[in-house]
């Protein structure tokens, strides 16, 4: 069920629209090479990475290269690659404990470095911090919940900032092994949209939700190359500070898509030569 809750200085409105299905489909081949489409309400975003520079997509922006070092795509952290999960993580700091769902985790915390926060800011959008929760099961010590906030401040010319906080809360759940990797196959996620600045009365809080569904995932796949992380031909530079997946509204306006998704993973390939450094995935939504 899609479900959009849009809030003002003034009044706030709760819009309970009708069920969108939708999909993505995700390769992955170490080092840090990744592509992943999305169709949802009548478009389709792409992004990539070819180890080198990430890149999106989107019908009404075209390709745009984003700033900054290579980083994982998001949805492939929600419980669908525990290797880089482990990778990423592995410079956090266990800030406490929470029980989850009668399940005790402990919480590590990371925060994006402030050169790295720098080199991904460009032109008026500065990107001041970015901030990932993990919570972990003590029992199994698998992934079940992610949260990340993401602030960025705009300054034009002669005008005052503009604060866009966004939070992602995801919970993984139905974890099951696939030739003995445990995956995650099904969650639900809550974004939340928060506009401030410029004057006391005029900030605005977006609220989407979105429910998933892996239906199957593969290993091996033959043919996935590093020929498939190649970034369009037409890439142009822009500030996009993360891969996510958006779509349009009516108005031509981007937000992000918000679906009760049946996932279907087509292949996951991994290298099992402990000596190499190669993984291959491909994930059907």
């Amino acid at each position: 069920m899609v479900s959009l809750e849009f809030e003002s200085a003034m009044k706030a409105i709760k819009n309970q629209s009708s069920t969108h299905t939708g999909g993505f489909v995700l390769w992955q081949m170490n080092p840090d090479m990744w592509y992943v489409e999305l169709a949802v309400g009548g478009s389709k975003v792409r992004a990539g990475c070819n180890g080198k520079l990430v890149w999106r997509h989107t019908p009404w922006l075209g390709a745009h290269t984003a700033k900054g070092p290579v980083r994982p795509l998001r949805r492939a952290l929600q419980g669908l690659d525990p290797r880089t999960t482990v990778s990423l993580f592995s410079d956090s700091r266990c800030i406490g404990e929470k029980k989850l769902n009668g399940e005790d985790c402990f919480i590590l915390k990371l925060c994006t470095d402030p050169q790295t926060l720098k080199a991904r800011s460009e032109g008026p959008a500065e990107i001041i911090r970015h901030i990932l929760f993990g919570y972990f099961s003590q029992k199994t010590g698998l992934l079940v919940r992610i949260e990340d906030s993401h602030l960025t401040r705009i300054q034009t010319n002669g005008g005052d900032a503009v604060y866009w906080e966004t939070t992602i809360t995801s919970s993984l759940e139905d974890y099951r092994p696939v030739e003995g990797i445990m995956i995650a196959h099904s969650g639900r996620s809550v974004v939340t949209v928060f506009r401030f600045g410029e004057m006391a009365m005029s900030h605005t809080k977006t609220r989407m939700e979105e429910t998933w569904m892996i239906e199957e995932v593969a290993f091996n796949i033959r043919g996935l190359s590093m020929d498939c992380f190649i970034p369009p031909a037409d890439l142009r530079s822009g500030s996009i500070s993360e891969p996510c997946e958006l779509t349009q509204d009516s108005g031509g306006k981007s937000v992000i898509p918000q679906a009760s998704h049946r996932a279907r993973v087509a292949a996951l390939d991994k290298a099992h030569d402990s000596n190499t450094d190669s993984m291959i995935w491909k994930m059907e939504v």
